[in-house]
């Protein structure tokens, strides 16, 4: 739905014509009545309308200067999201379940307690692991630090030391993630494309 309606505003845009948000909502429901796209219905219809959402957002920031243009999204990209909205109480967890609108219950391993869900993203990472990223209602406690005071300094060799006089080494994970990087992105190189120990190998290399 997102690259049909960047599709359509493309052309509108080539023909001197402007359209927003509204007229890709409007083919959306063209779309959903149509044969071919009648498995649209099947989908959360507030997440086709997000996409659309977003897609007109992309292009606000476009025109003020604040991004790229927009560009089409591909079905083929290891890291896949969504979004939808909380209306009605249509997302909710329940024990070790979350309600997710035409899904129905999922499980989940839940991180914190939370109240109130405003939005929820589901977000496909490209080591094939799913998440749900919570936007809820929240009121942090602030914590007092009793009047402590501590100096901190970051470098090369010490990591951290402070004026307490705790030092942490540098244990230069970076350096060694590199090297292991190099070796596995080296492995799929050699990988036969399509094939599906590349597809392994790929998520080797996203792991690391």
């Amino acid at each position: 739905i997102y690259n049909k309606g960047l599709a359509m505003r493309n052309e509108a845009y080539q023909n001197g014509n402007k359209i927003g948000y509204s007229q890709t909502s409007a083919m959306l429901t063209d779309l959903k009545k149509s044969d071919g796209f009648a498995f649209l219905k099947a989908v959360d219809s507030i997440a086709l309308q997000q996409s659309l959402r977003d897609l007109d957002r992309g292009f606000v920031n476009f025109f003020q200067k604040r991004a790229s243009h927009p560009t089409f999204k591909s079905k083929h990209n290891h890291h896949q999201s969504y979004r939808t909205i909380n209306q009605g109480d249509n997302i909710r967890i329940v024990g070790k379940y979350i309600k997710l609108p035409k899904l129905g219950f999922v499980k989940i391993r839940q991180t914190m307690g939370v109240e109130k869900i405003n939005n929820i993203t589901i977000e496909r990472t490209p080591t094939n692991k799913y998440f749900a990223v919570l936007n809820v209602k929240f009121e942090p406690q602030p914590m007092s630090n009793k009047g402590g005071k501590i100096g901190i300094d970051v470098g090369i060799k010490e990591f951290y030391s402070d004026s307490n006089g705790k030092v942490v080494y540098n244990p230069k994970y970076l350096e060694k993630s590199m090297r292991k990087l190099i070796r596995e992105q080296r492995k799929l190189s050699r990988k036969e494309k399509g094939s599906t120990n590349r597809n392994k190998q790929r998520v080797k290399v996203a792991l690391v």
